[in-house]
């Protein structure tokens, strides 16, 4: 049975099991974030159902962005752009950028991704297309809590983010569940606005 076939197959148990109460409370669900607060994270497995729960996120409570490393490529990715739909479309007031311990952005390269994208069959010139973009990203990462810093800096810095706004920055150990503050965004609010 195929990785598609098991995930199916749980699903129709899934959807057969649920009781009326469940649809019942579903229906009060908004896809507002209730708690209204954007987290942008890290892809990495060892975070899902975990980072939440030791955050006392439930469902419909957060809008959450996922991406290798908790970057931002530029000042209108698709992290930015998800990021001002949750904003200006769906409530958010306040964002948390999330890193972790452990992030294997730390150890990859521009150069370990292309090589292993050659083995793979992507076409040099594919390849070549995007190097430079590349090296920004997966060389620009050195330290997960160096990086939520920039990120939480490029997010200030955007002048399509609005100012009052609070950006905090926070990394996650995926072992223990603790986080730990790097950037208070109360605190750096309050310093932007005295400039």
């Amino acid at each position: 049975m195929s990785l598609l076939d098991d995930i199916l197959a749980h699903n129709r148990e899934y959807v057969e099991d649920q009781n009326t109460g469940y649809v019942e409370t579903d229906t009060k669900c908004s896809k507002m974030p209730s708690r209204e607060m954007a987290i942008v994270t890290c892809m990495d497995t060892r975070l899902v159902n975990f980072l939440e729960d030791s955050m006392d996120i439930g469902r419909g409570e957060a809008k959450i962005v996922k991406t290798a490393g908790n970057c931002i490529t530029g000042p209108f990715d698709g992290i930015v752009r998800s990021l001002l739909v949750c904003i200006f479309e769906l409530g958010v007031n306040e964002i948390f950028i999330i890193g972790h311990h452990e992030c294997g952005m730390a150890k990859t390269t521009a150069e370990s991704l292309s090589k292993k994208m050659l083995d793979r069959g992507i076409a040099p010139e594919a390849i070549h297309m995007v190097r430079k973009e590349m090296e920004r990203w997966a060389d620009g990462f050195t330290h997960p809590a160096e990086n939520v810093e920039d990120t939480v800096d490029e997010l200030r810095m955007n002048p399509l983010i609005p100012k009052d706004v609070p950006i905090h920055g926070l990394i996650f150990h995926p072992r223990t569940g603790e986080i730990e503050v790097i950037v208070n965004g109360y605190t750096q609010m309050k310093q932007y606005y005295e400039k």
